[in-house]
């Protein structure tokens, strides 16, 4: 049983609980937030993407010039370049970082998001496009020789990449998404599915869903990812009592950037995401679910992402973890509050009762 972990590789320290003091793009607490997580025993560390922050590219970049050994999973719009531009950048990327780059694409949950660079497609046909520009990234990470293309969305005549990536035969893809589009593109040609944490009762009918693409598809399922928020004290009890204050904090701060948000004429976005939708509905049947699951985090933020929390002693969340490892997961990706603080926590509180018990069980 392999496991693998994924943090969240901040350009600055803004997060439900920390308004942003500092520039957007913080060299110093970019530095500080990935060499903690390599420090700490994880594996990668992501670099999240939205129309207004800091270019992850760069960042992932930046990231793999002052760390060593661990991966950047490098989240991108198929909106926001060509794929011929793309697979340019990645094999530079995955060169220059001695082939540490991950990729993980988003189709794109949010229509306003979207619209602020200039796209303007339906969400039916951002998943028809992604599909069209993984094909066209993958095959021109993989082949050597020169090739045309004639799309729905893309054409060009004799591609070929001069550099080429360490990785091989290329990076790893992720994807993410529920709609069953999500599941048909992902599960046909992403490397790795990656989900919000959800019971384990429905995490169990999105892998059919996935399972099931991937068939009709004519290919074995990919790895599994999926994301939580852990949020763990030594004893169950310190645990519910820190993530009750928690909920108490983030709520305040939420609350706060609302009032300012409506001062300034800014309307909530609607949620849009199927994977956010999904989650809003979990929360709205009960608070706690399987041996360590808690909802309250999904609404009290309003920013609906990864945001259901896992509670617990490191021996209770550990454990809650290896529930979802039996259903096939290998990639857990998660991030507190604090993200350099909670990391090094994690690092040294969980990861190893995981590794140890996976080892364990693998024989």
């Amino acid at each position: 049983m392999d496991v693998e972990f994924l943090g969240m590789g901040a350009p600055n320290a803004h997060s439900e609980l920390l308004d942003r003091t500092g520039p957007a793009l913080d060299p110093a607490y970019l530095t500080r937030v990935v060499r903690a997580h390599e420090e700490a025993g994880w594996d990668h560390v992501l670099f999240a993407y939205s129309s207004g922050s800091p270019d992850p590219a760069q960042c992932a970049l930046f990231a793999a010039t002052v760390t060593e050994t661990i991966k950047i999973r490098l989240a991108h719009r198929p909106n926001a370049s060509h794929p011929t531009a793309a697979a340019r950048t990645f094999a530079s990327l995955d060169a220059l970082s001695g082939g540490r780059l991950t990729v993980h694409v988003i189709t794109g949950g949010s229509t306003a998001d979207q619209a602020r660079e200039g796209d303007h497609v339906t969400k039916d046909e951002r998943y028809d496009r992604t599909a069209e520009w993984m094909s066209v990234v993958m095959r021109a990470l993989t082949q050597t020789e020169p090739f045309s293309h004639e799309g729905r969305y893309y054409r060009f005549d004799d591609f070929a990449l001069q550099v080429r990536p360490v990785s091989s035969p290329r990076p790893l893809f992720s994807f993410g998404g529920s709609p069953p589009a999500a599941y048909r593109v992902g599960a046909a040609q992403a490397d790795v599915f990656a989900l919000f944490g959800e019971p384990l009762d429905s995490t169990r009918q999105q892998i059919a869903s996935i399972e099931a693409a991937a068939a009709a598809a004519g290919r074995e399922r990919p790895r599994l990812q999926i994301a939580f928020r852990p949020i763990i004290a030594p004893t169950d009890a310190q645990a519910w009592a820190k993530a009750e204050d928690l909920l108490r904090r983030i709520t305040d701060v939420a609350e706060q950037r609302r009032l300012a948000a409506a001062l300034a004429g800014r309307a909530a976005e609607p949620v849009e995401n199927a994977g956010a939708q999904r989650l809003i509905e979990v929360a709205q049947q009960q608070e706690r679910w399987d041996r360590a699951l808690w909802t309250p985090t999904v609404t009290a933020a309003g920013n609906y992402g990864s945001v259901t929390a896992l509670v617990g002693s490191p021996e209770t969340v550990a454990a809650a973890l290896l529930d979802y490892a039996d259903l096939g997961f290998e990639i857990f990706g998660l991030r507190g509050y604090d993200f350099i603080a909670d990391a090094e926590e994690f690092g040294r509180e969980v990861i190893p009762l995981v590794r140890a018990e996976a080892a364990r069980r693998s024989g």
